[in-house]
């Protein structure tokens, strides 16, 4: 999932994105097909929030579709500041919140419930620090050798702060969940954010682009995996 990469946690620099507006769409019309079966998948309401993830990251990915079309054809400029907006809201806002309150949507584990509700209060501080910056700093997003660069000048010394409460609210609800499957999506997300901060770190969110959708069908196996019925993988349990 992008929002929880680094984009969300620079301030005043500039974060490569990905590399036109036929490789957004294209991962949004990926991310959307994914997220239909994810859905589909479902067996219960509380189920929705995480399995609509994918969906909600099409929608990013679209938007940054039509700013790449702002920025290289100004019969689309009216789309370049909303749209601006719409990446940044998911990446900075959204997410924080987001992805704790539908882990904890899908714990029955009333001890990591307790722990989720945390993570979930901490992604909500985290939202609305990123919401209050937002409002008050200029954001911008321009191409810059063949990528699109944002631009934001938010504190600097709240940088380190921030990156450790924004992943504690992301990453952390996946890893403490004891929902079947949910600790590989989590290992998986930190796996692939080490691998591309190593190898990819001038690229980090246009790599990030193809890791969320391989991500994203772990989604769907984790929704599978809660329909009535479905054994559990060899050697897992479930919490008790």
């Amino acid at each position: 999932m992008l929002s929880l990469s680094s984009v969300s946690l620079c301030s005043k620099s500039t974060i490569p994105m990905c590399f036109s507006a036929t490789a957004s769409f294209g991962a949004g019309a990926v991310l959307t097909a994914i997220g239909a079966v994810a859905l589909s998948k479902t067996t219960k309401p509380q189920q929705l929030p995480f399995a609509g993830i994918p969906l909600l990251f099409a929608a990013q990915q679209f938007a940054e579709g039509f700013l790449w079309m702002s920025l290289l054809n100004s019969d689309y400029a009216a789309f370049k500041e909303p749209c601006t907006y719409l990446f940044l809201f998911f990446a900075q806002i959204f997410w924080p919140f987001w992805v704790p309150f539908s882990v904890l949507k899908l714990e029955t584990n009333k001890r990591k419930r307790n722990i989720l509700q945390i993570m979930f209060a901490t992604g909500i501080l985290v939202s609305l620090y990123f919401l209050t910056c937002m409002m008050i700093f200029p954001v911008d997003g321009v191409i810059e050798e063949c990528h699109i660069f944002y631009t934001f000048g938010y504190p600097v010394i709240m940088t380190p702060i921030v990156s450790v409460f924004y992943a504690l609210a992301t990453m952390g609800s996946l890893m403490v969940s004891s929902v079947k499957g949910m600790k590989l999506f989590g290992i998986s997300v930190f796996i692939a954010y080490l691998i591309t901060g190593v190898f990819y770190l001038d690229y980090f969110v246009s790599v990030w682009c193809f890791f969320s959708a391989i991500l994203s069908l772990i989604i769907v196996s984790v929704i599978y995996r809660l329909r009535p019925g479905v054994p559990a993988v060899v050697g897992e349990q479930q919490a008790c």
